[in-house]
C-alpha cells in the first residue's frame, strides 16, 4: 500500500480477561536463558567446589554453551575463570565484597579485563565495586578501562557520583533519570498538571546498568505547560521521594520580528549559505527564512542546498529544495534548530560507475555512496524537523544482494553536540519520506556513529506521526545512545527492516502505537518489523515495545549479530504481530535464539497464517499470551480492521501509555463525525463558485443539493471560505469519479495562485499535489484524510479540482463532490 499519510490506530475495545495460556504445543521448545557468561560459569563450577582446580577445568572445557564467542572464552581462558571462581570474584557483584580482588589483581592485572569480559552488562558496576576495594592501585583500574573501551568517568567516585538527576521536556513528553540507584528497588511513578488536583499514573522507571540510574519517559504531554512528578523509589531497606516540575517546550520557537527573512529577498542562486549571510537568532527569538516562492536549486556545485554551518536558533520554513552534492540541509555542531515544511528532493551524488553492484562517484573513490542526505544534522542538539516531504533523491541504495547498503538517506541524525547540556532532545515529526519501488533509500532516517553510546540520537529524543517508506536497509536505526528516545505513533513500509535498536548503548527506548506493514526491499525481500542485538557485545540498554500492529511476511522481533552478538534485552506487551509466512527462521512473533533471561512478552497477541498458531522463538516461561490468541474471530476483525490495538483489561493498561482513556473520543471522531460539530462544512446554497486562478478551460459545474456540487470537462472552480485548519483537523467528504481524468482533488489555498502541496489529489493518472490516492476506492467512497497534517493555518478558498488536458470532444470525465466537512479531533 503507498499510502503517503499516517494512518491513525483503530481502537477497538472488548471486554476480556487476561491471563497466561499454555503455548507449549505450538511454539519451538525453550532453551537454557543465557545470561551473562560470568553468571553461566559460576553456575557450573559451584557444583565441583569439592573437586580439584584441574577438574573444573575440565568441566568448562566439555560444556556445551552453544554460543561462539562464549565457548572462545572458554577455550582462551579456561584456566584463568576457574582462578576467578576460586578467588570469589564470579559471585554476583552486588553481594560481593571484593576482599581479595587487591590480591589477585595485583599479581596478573590482565584477569580484570577478563572479569570485565565475563559481566559486560554490569560491567561499569563491577568495577565501580572494584574501585573502592583498599589498597587497590587506581591505575590498574584506569588501565584495564581504556584497555576495554570503557569510560573512566562512570567508574571513579568523584565523576559518577556528582551526576544530577533530571527532566528534560521536550513537546509532547518528558525524560526522567535517577542516578545512584539499586537495581533490586522498585518505583512508583505519577503525574499531573500543576494547576490540576488529579494525579495520573505513570510507567515506572527501568533500571539502566551504565550509570546505575533509573531511567523513563513521560508521553502524550501538552506542549507550553507546566507538570509536576513524583517517583517514590523503594528498596528492603528504605524509601525515598523525589520530586520535579517541569514545563513542556511551546509547539513553535519564538520569532524574533527584526530577524525575519523571506527567501525572495535574500536568495540569488547556488547554495543558501547561513554563515555568509549571518543569519543566526538567540533564546530570545529565532531568525526565520521564510520560502516565499523560489526554488532554492544548488545543483551539485556545492555540498549542501542550504548551508546552516553553525549558526544557532534558526528555523527554515516552507522552503522547495533542490540539490546539493551531498545534502539539501546540513548543519554541523551547533543546536536549536527549527525545519518546518520544506519540501527537499533531486539531493546527493549519482554513480559514476557501479562495481558489484554497489555506486561510486568516480573511478578513482575508494568507497561506495553513503550518507548523502535531504537533512545532515551533524553533532546537532535540541532541533525539530516537522510536517516536511524528502523524496526523489538522485540515487538508489544498493540492496543486501550486493552487500550491506550503501546509498541516501532522507534524515540523517548525529546529535552528539560539544556541549552535553545541548545533546540530544531531537524532534522529528509528521513528516512524509519515502522513495519508490525502483528509487530506494539505505535507511530513511539513519544515525551517524549508532554503535557508540553517544551516537544516533543519543537521548531524550521523539520520532512521531512520521511516515517513513521504500529503503533496502532499515526504515529507521534509533541505534546506539537510546536513553529516553521515543519511536511512536509511525507508518513503516517498504524497508528490509522496519525499526533497528542494534545496539542499544544505554536505553531505554521506546518503540510504541506504530504501524508496521508489507515490508520488503526492492527484491520483495526483508528481514524483521523490529531488529535487536547487540546486548553482550556493545552494553547494555533495554528496549520497551508496547502496542503496535505488525503485519508482515516474515518476523515481528528478531535479532541481528552486532560484533558477533545477537542477544537483546526487550519487555513487549499489548503488541499485535501477525506474520503470513513460516520457516525455519520466518515468521515469529519473537524470534531470540539466546533467550536473555530478562526479557518478556505480556499480553502480545501472535498469529502466524501460515501453521494458523502462534510462532515463537523465546523464554516461553516469561510468555503470557493474550486471552484472545486463539480465537479467529478476533484475528479476523484485527486483520480487517488493520491497524487495530488490542483489547485491554485494567490490568493489562500500560500506565500513561495505552490509549484507552481516549477510546471514546478515537471512536466518536471515526465512527460517529455526524456528532462532531464541523469547523467548516459545505453548503452549495451560500457558496458562490468562479474559476481558480488560469486553471479552468472549459466544462459545467453543477449544483445537485445543499451538499453537493458535479464538474466535467478540464474544470477548477473556487468559493471562498473562512476557516482555520489545525494539526488535529481532518477532512471527510464523499467521492464519485467517471472516466479516467488526470487529477481530481481539493485545494485550500490563501491565494488565487496555484500552490500543489495546497491541493490533496484522491484521484488521477498524474501524480500531482499531496497524494492521498489511497483514500479512495473508485468509483465512488466515504473519505476521511488528515488534512491538518499537511495543511496548517487560514484558508481563504476551497478549490474544486478536476483536470483533464484532452480535446473537449474526446473529454468524458465527471466528478461530484459531497458531505464535504473539517473537523477537529480535539
Amino acid at each position: 500500500m503507498k499510502n503517503y499519510c499516517v494512518v491513525p490506530l483503530l481502537i477497538i475495545f472488548i471486554s476480556s480477561a487476561l491471563v497466561s495460556c499454555s503455548i507449549s504445543n505450538k511454539t519451538s521448545p525453550s532453551k537454557q536463558l543465557y545470561n551473562q557468561p560470568g553468571t553461566l560459569f559460576h553456575r557450573i563450577l559451584v557444583q565441583l567446589d569439592n573437586q580439584a582446580t584441574e577438574a573444573k577445568v575440565a568441566a568448562l572445557k566439555n560444556h556445551s554453551f552453544g554460543r561462539v564467542k562464549t565457548s572462545n572464552l572458554v577455550e582462551k581462558h579456561a584456566n584463568s575463570i576457574v582462578e576467578l571462581y576460586e578467588a570469589g570474584l564470579l559471585e554476583n557483584y552486588k553481594t560481593n565484597d571484593y576482599v581479595n580482588a587487591d590480591k589477585v589483581f595485583k599479581s596478573k592485572p590482565e584477569l580484570l579485563e577478563l572479569l570485565i569480559q565475563l559481566f559486560p552488562i554490569d560491567s561499569y558496576a563491577l568495577l565501580r565495586k572494584v574501585q573502592s576495594v583498599e589498597n587497590l592501585d587506581q591505575d590498574l583500574i584506569l588501565t584495564a578501562i581504556v584497555s576495554m573501551n570503557l569510560d573512566p568517568t562512570l567508574v571513579f567516585d568523584e565523576s559518577a557520583s556528582g551526576l544530577e538527576n533530571s527532566v528534560t521536556p521536550l513537546i509532547n513528553s518528558a525524560g526522567i533519570v535517577l542516578y545512584n540507584q539499586n537495581e533490586d528497588s522498585t518505583n512508583t511513578v505519577r503525574f499531573k498538571k500543576l494547576n490540576e488536583l488529579q494525579w495520573r499514573d505513570g510507567l515506572s522507571l527501568v533500571w539502566e546498568p551504565v550509570f546505575g540510574a533509573l531511567s523513563g519517559s513521560l508521553v502524550y504531554l501538552d506542549e507550553d505547560t507546566e507538570y509536576e512528578v513524583e517517583i517514590m523509589v523503594k528498596s528492603e531497606s528504605d524509601e525515598q521521594r523525589y520530586s520535579f516540575t517541569f514545563k513542556t517546550r511551546a509547539n513553535s520557537p519564538p520569532i524574533d520580528p527584526n530577524k525575519v527573512y523571506y527567501l525572495s529577498e535574500i536568495y540569488n542562486g547556488g547554495q543558501l549559505n547561513l554563515e555568509e549571510l549571518d543569519i543566526y537568532g538567540s533564546e530570545d527569538g529565532y531568525a526565520k527564512i521564510i520560502g516565499d516562492g523560489p526554488i532554492i536549486d544548488a545543483g551539485d556545485e556545492f555540498l549542501s542546498a542550504v548551508h546552516i554551518g553553525r549558526q544557532s536558533y534558526v528555523m527554515l520554513e516552507n522552503l522547495t529544495i533542490k540539490g546539493g552534492k551531498r545534502y539539501g540541509i546540513y548543519s554541523d555542531r551547533t543546536h536549536h534548530i527549527w525545519i518546518q515544511g520544506c519540501d527537499i528532493s533531486e539531493y546527493g551524488r549519482k554513480a559514476g560507475l557501479y562495481k558489484n553492484g554497489k555506486a561510486y562517484e568516480g573511478i578513482n573513490s575508494n568507497s561506495p555512496i553513503n550518507y548523502d542526505s535531504g537533512i545532515y544534522l551533524e553533532k546537532t542538539g535540541v532541533s525539530v524537523i516537522e510536517d516536511c516531504e524528502i523524496h526523489d533523491q538522485n540515487l538508489s541504495a544498493n540492496h543486501w544482494g550486493n552487500g550491506h547498503p550503501n546509498g541516501p538517506n532522507a534524515i540523517l541524525v548525529w546529535a552528539y553536540h560539544p556541549n552535553e547540556a545541548l545533546r540530544g532532545q531531537m524532534i522529528i515529526r509528521n513528516n512524509r519520506l519515502y522513495g519508490s519501488d525502483t528509487n530506494r533509500f539505505n535507511d530513511v532516517i539513519e544515525g551517524r556513529q549508532n554503535s557508540w553510546r553517544n551516537g544516533g540520537f543519543v537521548r531524550d529524543s521523539a520520532i512521531y506521526g512520521n511516515y517513513l517508506a521504500y529503503a533496502n536497509d532499515d526504515l529507521i536505526e534509533l541505534d546506539g545512545g537510546q536513553r529516553n528516545v521515543l519511536f511512536y505513533n509511525n507508518e513503516l513500509t517498504q524497508g528490509y527492516t522496519g525499526v533497528s535498536i542494534v545496539p542499544n548503548r544505554l536505553g531505554p527506548n521506546y518503540v510504541f502505537h506504530n504501524y508496521i506493514h508489507d515490508l520488503g526491499d526492492e527484491r520483495g525481500s526483508e528481514w524483521t518489523a523490529i531488529k535487536a542485538g547487540g546486548l553482550m557485545s556493545q552494553p547494555a540498554g533495554q528496549n520497551l515495545i508496547l502496542e503496535n500492529y505488525i503485519y508482515t511476511n516474515r518476523n515481528g522481533l528478531a535479532a541481528s549479530n552486532f560484533n558477533g552478538d545477537n542477544t537483546f534485552w526487550v519487555y513487549m506487551q499489548n503488541n499485535v504481530i501477525i506474520t503470513r509466512k513460516s520457516g525455519n527462521t520466518v515468521g515469529y512473533c519473537i524470534l531470540d535464539r539466546q533467550k536473555y533471561f530478562k526479557s518478556k512478552s505480556i499480553n502480545d497477541l501472535c498469529y502466524n497464517e501460515s501453521t494458523m498458531d502462534a510462532r515463537y522463538e523465546f523464554n516461553l516461561d516469561d510468555v503470557q499470551e493474550n486471552p484472545n490468541s486463539d480465537d479467529m474471530n478476533y484475528i479476523e476483525m484485527l486483520k480487517n480492521n488493520s491497524p487495530t490495538l488490542l483489547a485491554l483489561t485494567p490490568t493489562s493498561i500500560i500506565p500513561n501509555f495505552s490509549k484507552q482513556n481516549q477510546i471514546v473520543s478515537l471512536e466518536f471522531s471515526m465512527s460517529s463525525r455526524d456528532l462532531v460539530s464541523p469547523v467548516w462544512q459545505l453548503n452549495t446554497e451560500e457558496i458562490e463558485l468562479t474559476p481558480f486562478s488560469r486553471q479552468f478551460k472549459y466544462g459545467e459545474t453543477q449544483i445537485e443539493s445543499g451538499q453537493a456540487l458535479t464538474l466535467t470537462g478540464n474544470n477548477w472552480m473556487k468559493s471562498e471560505i473562512d476557516v482555520d485548519i489545525t494539526p488535529d483537523t481532518e477532512l471527510s467528504l464523499t467521492l464519485e469519479v467517471e472516466g479516467n481524468p488526470e487529477i481530481v482533488g481539493i485545494g485550500f489555498e490563501t491565494d488565487n495562485e496555484v500552490s500543489s502541496n495546497r491541493v490533496i489529489q484522491f484521484f488521477g493518472t498524474q501524480k500531482w499535489g499531496v497524494d492521498a490516492k489511497d483514500s479512495f476506492n473508485e468509483p465512488t467512497a466515504d473519505i476521511t484524510f488528515p488534512i491538518g497534517k499537511y495543511i496548517q493555518g487560514h484558508v481563504n478558498y476551497i478549490v474544486f479540482v478536476l483536470d483533464y488536458d484532452v480535446r473537449k470532444s474526446r473529454n468524458d470525465a465527471k466528478v461530484t463532490f459531497s458531505n464535504i466537512q473539517l473537523i477537529p479531533l480535539n
